[in-house]
C-alpha cells in the first residue's frame, strides 16, 4: 500500500519523465513537488517505489524512470484526463470543415487529423455495418465479357469491382438476375443480405438462369467488400519517431500489422472490448513487437448507426493525461460529424 506522499512522488516522476525524457532525481523532485519535503525523505519514497517495481534506475544516471508496472498503476489509479485546449478543439473542427460525400471520407479524415494533432500513429474504425442496408446493385458491361459490378449501400458508399463473365453467360439472364437481387434484397441490412445469399436467393436465381453460380460469386464478392470493417490510418511514418533506427525489423513488423488484411489490426485495437476507453501497454499487447509501445483506444457512438473506434499508437512514455483528454474531445466531434452526415443523408 502506497502512502499519499509516495503516490504524489510517482505521479510527479511520470509527469517529469514524460515531459523531458530524462531520468528524474530527488533534487528535481524536491523543487517540483507541491509539498515541502527533504531530499532524504524523497529518496526513501523513491526506494519504496523501486522496491515495488513501479520505478527503475537507469545505468546512465542516479535518476529514476517509470516502469511499465508504474505506468499501469498510474493509469489505473492516478491519471486525471486533461481537458483539450481551445486551440486543439479549433484544430479538430477546422479539420472536419470540408464537404464529405461518404462516411469513409469522414472516418479517413479523422485519422489524419488525430495523427497531426498528436504526432502519433492514429487509426480510425468506422461505425459498425450492422444497420447499413443495400440500396442497389447493377452490372455495367465494358466489352470483351468484362463487367463492372456496382453495389450501393445506405451509408452512401459505392463499391465496385471488375469481373470477367464466362462467354456462355446470356446477357438477358444476367439482367433477370439483377432484377431478382434488387427485388429480393434491396432495403435489407447487409447481414441479412449475406444470409439470404446463402439460402433463399440461389433457389430463385436457378429458376431463371441456367448457371447462377458465377453471378452469385460476383455479387458475393462485392457484398463482402461492402460489409468489411474499414480501418483508416494516419501518420504511419510517425512510428519512426519512437521506434529506434536500430529496430528496423520492429518497424517493418508494425507496418505489416497495420496494413495486413488478415485481421492483425483487430488484435492491435481489440475492437470487441466492452471498455469505452482503454489503454494497453507493454506485455499487455501482443505480439512482442509491441512491447515498448502503448495503444489507447476510445469508442464513439452514432446512435442507431452503430459504434466505431479511434486509436493512438505511441511510445510507453506518452503524456496519458493529455492524450486521454484529447481523445475524449475528439470522439465527441467525430460522432457529431457522422450524426450530421446520417441526418442529411436520411432526409
Amino acid at each position: 500500500m502506497l502512502t499519499k506522499r509516495q503516490l504524489l512522488v510517482l505521479k510527479e516522476i511520470i509527469r517529469l519523465f514524460t515531459e523531458s525524457g530524462q531520468p528524474v532525481g530527488s533534487k528535481t523532485l524536491m523543487t517540483e513537488l507541491p509539498i515541502h519535503v527533504s531530499s532524504a525523505t524523497i529518496r526513501n519514497d523513491m526506494a519504496a517505489l523501486e522496491e515495488q517495481g513501479l520505478i527503475t534506475k537507469t545505468h546512465s544516471s542516479s535518476g529514476r524512470v517509470p516502469s511499465t508496472k508504474g505506468y499501469r498503476y498510474y493509469l489505473d489509479n492516478l491519471v486525471e484526463p486533461a481537458q483539450a485546449t481551445p486551440n486543439e478543439i479549433a484544430a479538430i473542427q477546422q479539420g472536419f470543415g470540408g464537404h464529405f460525400y461518404k462516411i469513409d471520407e469522414i472516418v479517413a479524415q479523422s485519422a489524419r487529423i488525430l495523427s497531426n494533432l498528436t504526432s502519433y500513429t492514429a487509426i480510425s474504425l468506422g461505425p459498425e455495418v450492422t444497420n447499413i442496408r443495400l440500396t442497389g446493385f447493377r452490372l455495367v458491361p465494358l466489352g470483351n465479357h468484362q463487367v463492372m459490378a456496382i453495389l450501393v449501400t445506405s451509408n452512401g458508399n459505392v463499391e465496385n469491382q471488375l469481373f470477367t463473365l464466362p462467354p456462355e453467360v446470356d446477357p438477358d439472364e444476367v439482367e433477370k438476375a439483377i432484377r431478382i437481387i434488387n427485388d429480393q434484397l434491396v432495403g435489407l441490412p447487409l447481414g441479412a443480405v449475406a444470409q439470404k445469399l446463402q439460402t433463399d436467393v440461389p433457389a430463385v436465381l436457378f429458376k431463371y438462369m441456367t448457371s447462377a453460380d458465377g453471378f452469385l460469386d460476383i455479387f458475393g464478392n462485392v457484398l463482402q467488400k461492402a460489409a468489411a470493417e474499414r480501418f483508416f490510418v494516419g501518420g504511419r511514418l510517425n512510428l519512426m519517431d519512437y521506434v529506434g533506427d536500430a529496430d528496423a525489423g520492429q518497424l517493418k513488423q508494425l507496418l505489416g500489422m497495420i496494413d495486413s488484411e488478415q485481421g492483425d489490426i483487430n488484435r492491435l485495437l481489440n475492437p470487441n472490448t466492452a471498455a469505452d476507453l482503454q489503454v494497453r501497454l507493454g506485455a499487455e499487447l501482443t505480439p512482442d513487437v509491441l512491447a515498448n509501445l502503448s495503444v489507447i483506444t476510445a469508442k464513439y457512438s452514432v446512435g442507431e448507426h452503430g459504434t466505431g473506434m479511434i486509436a493512438l499508437i505511441g511510445p510507453t512514455q506518452m503524456p496519458y493525461s493529455k492524450m486521454i483528454g484529447l481523445l475524449s474531445a475528439f470522439r465527441e466531434e467525430l460522432a457529431k460529424r457522422l450524426t450530421n452526415y446520417y441526418t442529411h443523408f436520411d432526409q
